[in-house]
């Protein structure tokens, strides 16, 4: 028997969404940066929306993925099992801060 490997939604997509999440550390890596340098704290704090942003719109893009591979393809028995998953994380990312 071969093993199989198994494909996720964003495995299309996984060299853009490595280099976001990279800029992303590089972004918060800078706001370390601006608290050991005393920057104001409303700057600190713009730069802490813009990663917040900018991580929702990663979750966002795994979710569609999720949504369109793993729910929409799934089979018909698997389908009530993987919507409820998709509906776990949306209810996870919905009840952050």
């Amino acid at each position: 028997m071969t093993p199989t490997t198994e494909t996720h939604g964003y495995s299309t997509n996984k060299d853009p969404l490595i280099k976001r999440l990279r800029r992303i550390e590089g972004q918060v890596r800078g706001i370390e940066g601006m608290v050991d340098s005393d920057r104001y704290c409303i700057d600190i704090l713009t730069q802490i929306s813009a990663v917040q942003a900018a991580l929702d719109k990663v979750a966002l893009g795994l979710l569609t993925d999720h949504a369109e591979h793993c729910v929409i393809g799934a089979s018909e028995d698997d389908r009530p099992e993987k919507t409820q998953e998709l509906m776990t994380a949306v209810a996870r990312l919905m009840r952050r801060g």
